[in-house]
């Protein structure tokens, strides 16, 4: 009888675990990635790679949209690189095209007139069909219809599904003119975007200090964005980014894991030594990355001169009242121990 009992009583648990596994399961967080998608490698994919590695995220798909280079190219990027590290059950949608209002002969006129864009993106690729260096991709994305894809999914999981924006905000500003119900319905926004008072000497930022890239690329689309009802949103500005650097111990150790995402980084680089939207996806993923943060009002420039799609912010106290802007939990400092060793085990897939 006690045996049975026992038995019984090993059954009962084993049920239990299995039963918890699966609500486990069923409560991953769920995310859309919107993303421009430069590469191969690139901090765009490194952003998708750390998501798709987070154990307890869902990543329901990818939109892209044209930014560091037009969205076709960013199309076949992303599949390459989810290919490479066997995640093509990942759905790849292609979205917009061109900015909201920002042309390119507009951009070529600014040039004259205010001084040449330290960094154009798309807008200064003229052959955005050349072949791809890591090869072309032979899945093909799952549509063209990235803002369908957006809008479905957070009328699939109601105050669920959590926007990361990594690239110009155009996809989500169709989104949100297409559907009122859309920034609502989502959990929150998490971007990575807008620049306040960088310490760097990086010409980009030195001389003009509330420009960053995204924001410049579709000033009017970000406005749109920041103008809308989200339950929250976190920004992560070109300040905190600056902050994250890999020493090279941890670059070293890249190199000697066994996961595809590190052979696949450690084969392509990041192209750059600062990581954008790689912080934005590891804030997300683990909050404690970030040291410091403060609540902001945040805008965009939209006069059509010298500061056409700068940053604007204001304090709580003094944000002007007639426009809809949001509280935005702006990313300030970076506890960059906890950064690093996180960023290690999702790459490397070991323990935290």
């Amino acid at each position: 009888m006690k045996f049975h009992r026992t038995a019984a009583g090993l059954l009962g648990l084993f049920i239990s675990i299995y039963l918890g596994t699966g609500i486990l399961v069923a409560q991953k967080r769920l995310v859309v990635i919107d993303q421009d998608g430069v590469g191969p490698g690139g901090s765009d994919i490194q952003s998708i790679l750390l998501l798709l590695e987070a154990q307890d995220v869902k990543v329901l798909g990818v939109t892209v949209v044209s930014g560091d280079v037009w969205a076709d190219e960013g199309t076949r990027h992303i599949l390459r690189a989810l290919e490479t590290v066997g995640r093509s059950d990942v759905p790849v949608f292609t979205g917009s095209n061109l900015p909201l209002i920002r042309t390119a002969v507009e951009t070529r006129i600014e040039k004259g007139l205010y001084g040449k864009a330290w960094y154009q993106g798309a807008l200064g690729i003229a052959d955005e069909h050349a072949p791809l260096k890591e090869g072309e991709p032979t899945t093909t994305a799952a549509g063209s219809n990235g803002v369908e894809f957006l809008i479905s999914m957070v009328h699939k999981y109601p105050h669920q599904v959590t926007i990361f924006a990594g690239g110009p905000m155009t996809n989500i500003a169709v989104a949100i003119r297409t559907d009122p119900d859309f920034a609502k319905l989502a959990k929150e926004l998490v971007f990575m975007g807008g620049s306040l008072n960088p310490k760097t000497d990086d010409p980009e930022f030195a001389f003009n200090p509330r420009h960053e890239f995204n924001f410049w690329f579709d000033p009017e689309a970000a406005h749109i964005v920041l103008t809308a009802p989200w339950p929250g949103i976190t920004q992560t500005t070109v300040d905190v980014s600056l902050q994250a650097r890999l020493t090279h111990a941890a670059g070293d150790k890249l190199k000697t894991c066994g996961t595809r995402s590190a052979k696949y980084m450690s084969q392509y680089g990041s192209g750059s030594p600062d990581m954008w939207d790689e912080l934005a996806a590891l804030t997300w993923i683990d909050p404690a990355v970030v040291a410091g943060s403060k609540t902001l009002y945040v805008d965009v420039a939209l006069d059509h001169g010298y500061n056409y799609g700068d940053t604007l912010t204001w304090s709580p106290a003094n944000h002007p009242d007639a426009l809809p802007l949001q509280p935005v939990r702006v990313q300030m400092e970076l506890d960059h121990q906890r950064f690093e060793r996180r960023y290690l085990a999702l790459m490397c897939g070991t323990a935290f």
